[in-house]
């Protein structure tokens, strides 16, 4: 090699490998203090595509564990009124057993009569009362086939979890049939002719104790249905937590930096660019030996 004074060749390789030493090392930098592999598409660019779309497919299943512990605990508050429903059943049946016998006259069926209807009434306004994030749930509202093309969603409640909109897959319909005392063919609100519609005569005594009967077994299997649900929606959570842990350990390993590894590279290129860097001074100063032969 000539010595030359216009151009340092020697110096310019060490500079364009130093340029190289220190991207590297600034690269290793920005993944170690970001904890990222994939911080930019140039880092990956098939690697983040597939990241973006995982993180979403994340934070859906994430969302729809949420959604499903919300349905769980709506089927919980409707169970919790069909209970204290349960009660003023069983009430209503004592008090027609007790109208049912020939002891007791007309006025004193009058007055077991008002109190079956009271418990009646009672039933009806918790029924209308029961709601959850200001929807009905006992009043048959959250009856008929889901229609969600209004502003509010009419039928049955459809709980939504997955990440796309197959039925099968991604969400559930709930119908939660009338619990009124009406509905269940108990008390005035009941049609004139149906067994439990008063217990103020003997005869009508006794056909309402058939009537609660049917009642009572209506307003179990609405809880059983419920019960049910609850316990798919629980099995759901579970699957959905697990699909959502076992998806965000698939990111991480496309995305997040192996760190050991990162930091060896780091160490390298931190030795290679102070390496350049003193070889460089070394370079630069070589065109003074022209001096010499000057």
């Amino acid at each position: 090699m000539s010595l030359v004074i216009n151009n340092n060749t020697m110096a310019n390789t060490v500079s364009r490998h130093l340029a190289t030493h220190y991207g590297n090392l600034s690269d290793s930098t920005r993944k170690l203090s970001s904890g990222l592999r994939v911080e930019r598409a140039a880092d990956d660019a098939a690697g983040l595509a597939i990241r973006e779309l995982m993180r979403s497919d994340i934070s859906a299943l994430q969302q729809g564990v949420r959604n499903a512990n919300d349905a769980i605990s709506l089927i919980q508050t409707a169970d919790g009124a069909l209970q204290t429903i349960d009660e003023k059943l069983i009430r209503m049946k004592e008090l027609a057993e007790q109208a049912a016998t020939g002891t007791y006259d007309s006025v004193q069926r009058a007055i077991i009569d008002s109190e079956y209807q009271a418990m009646a009434s009672e039933i009806t306004r918790i029924a209308k009362a029961t709601d959850f994030s200001n929807i009905k749930l006992l009043d048959g509202t959250l009856t008929g086939t889901f229609n969600g093309d209004g502003v509010k969603s009419t039928g049955s409640l459809r709980i939504h979890f997955g990440t796309g909109n197959d039925s099968a897959e991604d969400y559930y319909d709930i119908e939660i049939k009338s619990a009124t005392a009406s509905s269940l063919g108990l008390g005035n609100g009941a049609a004139a002719d149906a067994d439990g519609h008063n217990i103020s005569t003997q005869a009508n005594a006794q056909n309402a104790l058939a009537a609660i009967n049917r009642a009572i077994v209506s307003k179990d299997n609405i809880r059983a249905n419920l019960g049910a649900m609850q316990n798919r929606l629980e099995t759901t959570v579970s699957n959905l937590s697990i699909q959502a842990e076992n998806m965000q350990a698939a990111e991480s390993r496309i995305s997040d930096v192996d760190v050991a590894s990162e930091m060896t590279k780091f160490v390298r290129n931190q030795v290679l660019a102070n390496s350049a860097t003193s070889m460089l001074g070394q370079a630069n100063n070589l065109p003074q030996l022209a001096l010499q032969l000057l």
